[in-house]
C-alpha cells in the first residue's frame, strides 16, 4: 500500500526547499573549490565532468524520465499492482544499458583523457566514474519511481543526505589525499559523489522493498518503455554529447584567439563560475519541473485537459516572473555576487551578459518539463539535433575571432532558438495561446525598475527598491493581478489550489 500523496503544490514546495538547500551546496562547494585549485583547475574539472556527464546520459538512456512516465501512467488508471513490472522492466534495461557504457568509457579511459582532454592524469579519474556509473543509472530509476508516485518527502530526506554525505567524503579526500593537485581533486569529487549516489540506491531499495506492494499479473512493458525512453535516450544522448564537444573544443578554439591569455581559465570562469550563480535561483523552479512530468502524464492519461491548460498556464506564468524579477536582481548585484563569492570583477562582466538570458532560460526550463510530460519526446529530437548543431558550428567558427563573445554569441541564439520551437510546440498540443503583452511588459517593468535604482549604494538598498518598482510597475501593467494574491494566499491553506 503505498503512503499517502502530498497536493501538487505542498510536493513541489518542498522539493523548491530541497532543491534550494542543494543547490546553495553545491554552489558553495564550487566556491570553496574555485579558491582551492584556480580558475584554470575548475575548467580541466568541468571537462572531466562532461565526459563522466556524457558517460551517465548514455548509460541512462532516458531510463529515468521514462520510468517516471509509465509509473505515472499506471498510477493515473489506478493500476498501482502493474508498477512491479514497470520497476523490473526499467532495471534490466538499466543494467544493459549502464554495463555497456561503463565498460567502454573503462577500458577508452587513457585514450579520452589524451586526446579530447588533453591531460594524460585524468585517465583514472574517468575510470573511476565508470566503475560506479551502473549505481547512478541505477539511482535514476528509483528516482524517477519515487517521483511519480508522489513519495516526495522520502525522495527530499534521501537526497539530502547524500548531497552532505558526498561533500564530507569530497572534503575529506581533498584534504587528505589530493592537496592542490586538480587531477586528484577531479577524483575526489567523482569518489564523494558516487559513495553518496551508493548510499542513495540502498535506502531507496530497502524503502520500496518496505512497501509490500501488490503484484498483479505480468503485463508488457518493453515495447512501452522503449517507445518512451529510446527518443528520450536520443534526444539526451544528442544534447550531452553535444555539450560534451562544445566544453572539449572552447578550449582549443579559444586559444586561437590572441587576446585570450587562457583559454582554460576563460572557460572555468563562464562555466564554472558565473553559469552557478546564474541558475542558483532556477533551484525553486526546480521543484515544479520534477512534478509536472508525472503529473501531466497522470492528467493526459486521464483526459483532464482543463487541469492540463491551467498547469500550463500557471507554469508558464510563475516561471516568467520568477526569471523577469532574478535577472534583474542579478544585473544589480552582479559586482556584489562575484566579488563576495571568487574575488574577480571579471566574473561580474560575464554574469552582467548572461543575466539578461534568465526569464527565457527558466521559462524553458519548464516548457520542457511539460513537453516531456504530454508525451512529446520525439519532437525534442529534432530540435536538439537543430540547435546542437548550430551551437557547434557557430562555436568552431565564431571563438578563434571574436573569443568569449562568440561563446556568448552561440549560446544567445541557440537557447532562443530552441525555447522558441519548444513553445510553439506546447502551445500546438495544448490549443493555449500566450499573449505577447505579458512577457513584453514584464521586461519593459523588469529593464525600467534596474533603470531606476541602479544609482542607489548597497545591495541591500538596491535589492529591495528594486522589488518595489519592479512589483509596483507589474500590477500597473496587468501582468500581477488580484486573483494571482488570491491564488498565493490559497496556496498556504489546506486545500490544493492547482487541483482542479
Amino acid at each position: 500500500m503505498l503512503p499517502k500523496k502530498l497536493p501538487i503544490f505542498y510536493s513541489a514546495m518542498l522539493l523548491t526547499g530541497v532543491n534550494l538547500l542543494l543547490r546553495f551546496a553545491g554552489t558553495s562547494f564550487q566556491v570553496y573549490l574555485s579558491g582551492r585549485i584556480g580558475a584554470a583547475g575548475i575548467g580541466l574539472l568541468q571537462l572531466v565532468m562532461s565526459v563522466g556527464n556524457l558517460s551517465m546520459v548514455a548509460g541512462m538512456g532516458g531510463i529515468r524520465t521514462a520510468t517516471m512516465y509509465l509509473t505515472a501512467e499506471e498510477l493515473g488508471r489506478n493500476s498501482a499492482k502493474n508498477v512491479f513490472w514497470v520497476l523490473s522492466t526499467c532495471f534490466v534495461y538499466s543494467i544493459l544499458f549502464s554495463g555497456a557504457v561503463s565498460a567502454g568509457l573503462f577500458y577508452f579511459a587513457p585514450r579520452i583523457a589524451e586526446s579530447w582532454i588533453g591531460d594524460s592524469r585524468t585517465a583514472s579519474a574517468l575510470r573511476l566514474y565508470a566503475a560506479f556509473l551502473p549505481v547512478t543509472c541505477l539511482c535514476g530509476v528509483m528516482i524517477g519511481y519515487f517521483t511519480a508516485a508522489n513519495r516526495i518527502g522520502t525522495l527530499a530526506a534521501v537526497e539530502v543526505a547524500e548531497q552532505f554525505c558526498s561533500m564530507a567524503l569530497t572534503l575529506a579526500i581533498l584534504t587528505l589525499w589530493s592537496g592542490n593537485d586538480p587531477a586528484r581533486a577531479c577524483m575526489a569529487v567523482i569518489l564523494g559523489s558516487s559513495l553518496g549516489g551508493c548510499l542513495t540506491l540502498l535506502c531507496l531499495m530497502v524503502l520500496r522493498l518496505r512497501e509490500h506492494a501488490p503484484r498483479g499479473v505480468p503485463i508488457p512493458v518493453r515495447s512501452r518503455l522503449l517507445r518512451a525512453a529510446v527518443p528520450l535516450a536520443l534526444a539526451d544522448d544528442l544534447k550531452s554529447g553535444i555539450n560534451t564537444v562544445e566544453n572539449l573544443m572552447v578550449p582549443k578554439r579559444l586559444a586561437l584567439n590572441p587576446k585570450v591569455g587562457s583559454p582554460l581559465a576563460a572557460f572555468g570562469l563562464v562555466s564554472g563560475m558565473v553559469f552557478p550563480v546564474m541558475m542558483f535561483p532556477a533551484a525553486i523552479l526546480f521543484g515544479l519541473t520534477e512534478l509536472l512530468i508525472p503529473e501531466l502524464a497522470r492528467c493526459n492519461a486521464a483526459g483532464s485537459k482543463a487541469r492540463i491548460d491551467y498547469l500550463v498556464r500557471k507554469s508558464l506564468h510563475v516561471a516568467l516572473i520568477y526569471g523577469i524579477t532574478f535577472c534583474g536582481l542579478l544585473i544589480l548585484l552582479s559586482d556584489t555576487l562575484c566579488l563576495t563569492l571568487y574575488g574577480r570583477a571579471d566574473a561580474a562582466r560575464y554574469l552582467r551578459w548572461y543575466s539578461p538570458l534568465v526569464p527565457m532560460l527558466y521559462c524553458d526550463a519548464i516548457t520542457d518539463a511539460m513537453t516531456k510530460g504530454l508525451g512529446q519526446q520525439k519532437i525534442c529530437v529534432r530540435y536538439n539535433i537543430l540547435t546542437s548543431f548550430l551551437d557547434v558550428v557557430f562555436l568552431y567558427i565564431l571563438l578563434p575571432r571574436y573569443g568569449m563573445e562568440g561563446y556568448f554569441a552561440s549560446f544567445l541564439v541557440t537557447h532562443v532558438l530552441n525555447f522558441g520551437l519548444s513553445l510553439n510546440r506546447l502551445m500546438k498540443i495544448t490549443g493555449i495561446r500566450i499573449p505577447v503583452r505579458v512577457p513584453a511588459c514584464s521586461a519593459v517593468a523588469m529593464l525600467f525598475a534596474v533603470w531606476t535604482v541602479s544609482h542607489l549604494r548597497g545591495a541591500a538598498a538596491r535589492s529591495a527598491a528594486y522589488l518595489l518598482v519592479l512589483g509596483s510597475l507589474l500590477f500597473l501593467l496587468g501582468v500581477l493581478k488580484r486573483r494571482d494574491v488570491i491564488w498565493v494566499k490559497g496556496l498556504l491553506r489546506k486545500k490544493d489550489p492547482t487541483a482542479r
